[in-house]
């Protein structure tokens, strides 16, 4: 029998995951659009867990809600961890290209929609775009990068996932 008190940890559980995901690849999208940093490969892949995570978690709540299964809301918070477990995982990747620990991708390339092909726009463009590379972080705050950061985003949003999957009755 689930109490009403686990349920409701549960439903706030997955809305703050799903606001959480949504925050911050909304601020890499941002950073993008209003910084006009271009995001490399690298960049756009660590976004995935967040693109998938962030509607599941909402669906999570609204099952919690609605009085759906204990086990599937469950289910679907684990999924979430490992989700954020998988972008953890990308972002040490990232960072470790970085910092040259490793090789990255041979060809770290964006998508080629990302500068203008209106001639009139192009030199405005090339001046305020900056182009993608997987191994230099495009800008450090307090010493990490948004690889860096995005670790520490993971961890944090995997461990609220996992602990709220674990929460019985």
């Amino acid at each position: 029998m689930l109490t009403a008190n686990a349920r409701k940890e549960r439903t706030l559980t997955a809305f703050l995951l799903a606001g959480a995901m949504a925050f911050v690849v909304g601020s890499a999208l941002g950073f993008e659009h209003i910084g006009g940093y271009i995001p490399c490969a690298l960049c756009l892949t660590q976004r995935i867990p967040y693109y998938v995570g962030a509607p599941l978690m909402l669906v999570a709540a609204i099952l919690s809600i609605a009085g759906g299964p204990a086990w599937l809301v469950r289910g679907l918070l684990a999924i979430g961890g490992a989700l954020m477990l998988y972008g953890m995982v990308l972002g040490i990747y990232h960072s470790g290209v970085e910092w040259h620990w490793w090789e990255g991708p041979a060809s770290c390339a964006t998508s080629a929609d990302a500068v203008t092909t209106d001639a009139g726009s192009l030199l405005g463009d090339l001046s305020s775009k900056k182009p993608p590379s997987c191994d230099a972080a495009a800008l450090r705050v307090l010493g990490l990068s948004f690889a860096g950061w995005n670790v520490i985003a993971s961890v944090a949003l995997a461990a609220i996932a996992l602990r709220g999957a674990a929460v019985k009755n």
